[in-house]
């Protein structure tokens, strides 16, 4: 029985010892979304400023730990008016709730450098699970800083009723349904 417990705290210790942090790289980085309105119209908006990171003890990332959040305020559509509207208690209420926030909880394999990333999302404030498409594109040395370099895409789809988000536009006002994705590169910090 010492023998297991003695294993046990050396493996929690390996992998305590050989995770890695890796941050998101901000300028090569984006988080978009899609919905559409009546039915016919796909309207894009991006977070400005949002803020990610990633530890991991394998090179596949294959047990990674995503941490994630959004400023709420620095949403845009690139029109003004919906902007002011979006941000406003109707949709993201950003006074009440400044972030949106993802945590990842498991990845699972699906395919080479494909993952199922299941977290929980925090929306309006609201947490639920999700499940998402992970693609991790690999790992590089940037020319530029002689650091390695890790480029990521999660995309997915939720239903905003989910939420409570925009409870008082009904589809086809504004479908149920809202695509994101996210892209990226990371750079190690340790």
């Amino acid at each position: 029985m010492k023998k297991i417990i003695l294993l046990a705290a050396v493996a929690l210790m390996n992998t305590a010892v050989f995770a890695q942090t890796w941050k998101v790289n901000k300028a090569h980085s984006h988080f978009t979304f899609t919905i559409t309105h009546l039915a016919v119209s796909d309207v894009d908006g991006v977070f400005k400023d949002f803020d990610a990171t990633i530890t991991a003890s394998k090179p596949d990332f294959s047990d990674a730990k995503f941490d994630f959040t959004a400023n709420t305020a620095s949403v845009s559509t690139g029109v003004d008016a919906r902007d002011n509207h979006i941000k406003s208690p109707d949709f993201f209420d950003v006074a009440k709730y400044p972030t949106v926030a993802f945590v990842s909880t498991s990845i699972k394999p699906t395919t080479a450098n494909h993952y199922k990333l299941t977290g929980n999302l925090t929306l309006n404030g609201v947490t639920k699970p999700v499940t998402l498409d992970l693609w991790y594109r690999g790992t590089v040395t940037n020319p530029m800083s002689k650091t390695p370099d890790a480029g990521f895409q999660v995309t997915g789809t939720i239903n905003r009723s989910d939420f409570t988000f925009g409870s008082k536009f009904s589809s086809p006002m504004l479908s149920d349904e809202v695509a994101f994705k996210a892209a990226g590169e990371f750079d190690k910090a340790n």
